[in-house]
């Protein structure tokens, strides 16, 4: 059974608080507490987490409008509906410029009151359980384009969906340029998307936190809330991409998701069992691959032909016409 919804009344009429009690009770299926002082609505607000918050312009205390604004710095997204006895267009405006979702003018039917509540509430449930249901997705190579050259589309379609994205890179490569030049690149693929990017000195030399490898990972996964994580496969001919794939699988050891993606150096042991279809997003990963080796020699992985064919060729195995290939290491609804 769904859990009934929750409303604040802030109204300082006791026959109006009690009537828009009862009918929300007796024919919206809520759980009411009303105030007659809105100084005491915001700890109210805080502690019995309304889905709807009913609220009076001009009240002793506090006006509603001054209410809304300090409700809306404990609850941002509560949705707020201001009734009031003055129907004038100004009244109107100015409640609704005060962030209230709606303005009744009293006195207010049984009908026209239960309907706004139950539409606001179950408006703002759903867009709670959206939010919530979002993947944080952490995107690990090794050295810049890695992660590109291997799940750029996957990424992408994650973006689509209103997952967060980080790409986190743990080391410059072997590019001219060191460190600066890697952000540069790394931060202008990541734009492509709207992903974030970390960039960590983590391979080849002492870390700056003096933290082992796999701290440093595990470290990032908390920060970004991961739920979902990307790395190389431990099948690489690349020593630095099976350190990273080591190093990963033992901090992300609580996340529910974990696969690895063929690298440019992948081995003909890597053995997907997972073939995810990139098609739509296959230009966002050409973007992402092409933000990388600008105006030198590019290797031939970043070549957009070798990109296509490699997705083309993963098709065989999934749906659509152009997949990317992962080893799912834990598995869940996400990929």
């Amino acid at each position: 059974m769904p859990e009934l919804f929750r409303v604040v009344i802030v109204e300082d009429d006791p026959d109006v608080a009690l009537y828009s009690k009862t009918v929300l009770e007796k024919r919206g299926d809520c759980v009411v507490i009303t105030l007659a002082d809105p100084r005491l609505a915001v700890n109210a607000v805080a502690e019995f987490q309304p889905d709807v918050l009913l609220t009076d312009i001009e009240m002793p205390g506090m006006s509603g409008l001054d209410l809304i604004a300090q409700v809306r710095q404990v609850k941002p997204g509560l949705p707020v509906i201001v009734m009031t006895a003055h129907a004038s267009v100004d009244y109107a405006i100015t409640a609704l410029r005060h962030d209230a979702n709606e303005f009744l003018t009293k006195p207010v039917s049984s009908a026209d009151l239960v309907s706004h509540v139950v539409r606001l509430a179950t408006e703002a449930r759903q867009a709670a359980t959206v939010v919530s249901s979002a993947e944080s997705v952490l995107a690990i190579g090794a050295h810049p384009d890695d992660v590109e050259a291997g799940v750029a589309g996957i990424l992408a379609a994650h973006r689509a969906a209103g997952d967060t994205v980080t790409i986190l890179t743990l080391s410059a490569g072997m590019r001219e340029g060191g460190i600066q030049h890697a952000w540069n690149e790394g931060s202008q693929s990541a734009q492509v998307i709207g992903a974030n990017l970390l960039l960590e000195d983590a391979l080849g030399g002492a870390h700056p936190s003096g933290l082992p490898l796999v701290d440093i990972i595990r470290k990032i996964i908390g920060d970004v809330g991961a739920t979902v994580v990307y790395v190389h496969s431990k099948n690489d001919d690349n020593q630095d991409h099976r350190t990273v794939h080591d190093a990963t699988l033992v901090a992300a050891s609580k996340v529910r998701t974990v696969a690895c993606y063929q690298s440019t150096s992948s081995t003909p042991d890597f053995r997907p069992n997972r073939f995810v279809s990139i098609d739509g997003f296959t230009d966002s990963k050409l973007a992402m691959l092409g933000s990388f080796a600008v105006g030198v020699e590019r290797p031939a992985y970043l070549d957009p032909d070798f990109a296509m064919a490699t997705a083309r060729a993963w098709s065989r195995f999934g749906t659509g016409s152009y997949n990317e290939a992962l080893e799912i290491i834990r598995d869940s609804a996400a990929v």
